[in-house]
């Protein structure tokens, strides 16, 4: 069933970009056993949850909210929203193999992913250090890939890297809709304004 927009003169609405840091849980109860943080740590507002989830080794932007259709105004296949991912891999492809990424690549499970653009990130990032730090094998560079995705399968961008030959060793979501990630540090939050509420909606 398609949800409209709520009416927002009766209820203050909130949307709020988090920068998600690494071994943070897309939720907020713990999993027994699990090593892991979860949300409930970092004083958000009460009523909200996130919007998409980012698994627990993946970075960058998560959203939360209080406004149910939201969820499908971002995640359902028919809007093909814009997700943009930073992904440090194992190697350097070659331009064929970045070409199979752009095409769709058959994944584990049989799946096979939509069209994407991917290009290299050539020139050197500013990124906040990972805790723990990446593996790193003397014997094989890395390099970075920025990928514009439309769909979220589970673990997609990793798997994508994968069926390349070339696994993510660092993934980082940087971008919904035209809402950019880099004016939260990892850790923080914000309750986004209109304008940038109207950023993460657009197309």
């Amino acid at each position: 069933m398609c949800l409209a927009e709520p009416d927002s003169r009766h209820k203050v609405l909130m949307l709020i970009a988090f920068h998600k840091p690494y071994g943070v849980l897309s939720q907020f109860t713990a999993i027994p056993g699990s090593r892991f943080r979860t949300l409930a740590g970092f004083g958000f507002p009460k009523g909200v949850y996130p919007v998409g989830r980012l698994d627990a080794k993946s970075e960058g932007l998560l959203l939360l909210s209080d406004e149910p259709w939201l969820n499908y105004r971002l995640l359902h296949p028919r809007f093909h929203h814009r997700r943009v991912y930073w992904a440090q891999v194992e190697g350097i492809p070659t331009e064929g193999a970045l070409e199979q990424l752009r095409r769709g690549v058959r994944i584990a499970g049989g799946y096979r992913t939509q069209p994407c653009q991917v290009w290299m990130l050539e020139t050197p990032l500013s990124l906040p250090p990972r805790t723990p730090p990446i593996r790193f094998r003397k014997t094989v560079p890395t390099s970075w890939l920025a990928l514009e995705l439309t769909e979220g399968k589970y673990h997609e961008v990793r798997r994508m890297t994968a069926a390349i030959g070339h696994p993510t060793l660092r993934l980082i979501r940087v971008q919904i809709g035209d809402f950019e990630l880099w004016s939260l540090r990892p850790g923080e939050w914000r309750i986004l304004t209109p304008k940038e509420r109207a950023a993460v909606l657009a197309l």
